[in-house]
């Protein structure tokens, strides 16, 4: 009875490990991709323009709270991004107290640029699976990621 628990918790650690270590080596595989493509920008930094392309202008704490980045931080990253040209703050037309974060238009030709490196590298991550396989792998990783948003 005790080899059988033992085994099922190596298992799930086993799981763990497995799943954490295949984002690191994707995470390792684009950064590589994006500095051979003379690209100088960071994995929270690539993190930070997808999220602005894919959901628009935020504030800076929508953003930390979307990446789960210290505030501080995303403060200082936004601030290299806005330096670079590839983001603006604007004041936010309902408070104009508040900032909202926006891609220019250089940054959204980069984003475009950046992703497609990215795709590449999710691609050449995927060659050995098939198309059912793939669905199989979107299908498991959707739910998993249903079931952890749902956490009470």
């Amino acid at each position: 009875m005790c080899s059988s628990a033992a085994t099922s918790a190596d298992a799930h650690y086993s799981l763990g490990s497995l799943i954490g270590q295949t984002r690191s080596a994707l995470v390792g595989s684009i950064e590589r991709t994006l500095a051979r493509g003379g690209f100088d920008i960071t994995m929270s930094q690539f993190l930070t323009l997808k999220q602005l392309a894919a959901k628009g202008p935020m504030s800076a704490g929508e953003l930390a709270q979307a990446l789960r980045h210290d505030p501080g931080a995303m403060t200082r990253m936004l601030a290299k991004l806005e330096a670079k040209g590839y983001l603006r703050r604007q004041p936010d037309p309902r408070d104009r107290r508040a900032l909202r974060i926006e891609l220019t238009e250089v940054g959204a030709r980069l984003w475009q640029d950046i992703r497609a490196a990215a795709d590449a590298c999710i691609e050449r991550a995927l060659v050995d699976l098939d198309a059912a396989e793939r669905d199989q792998l979107e299908t498991i990783l959707r739910r998993i990621l249903h079931t952890l948003a749902h956490e009470s």
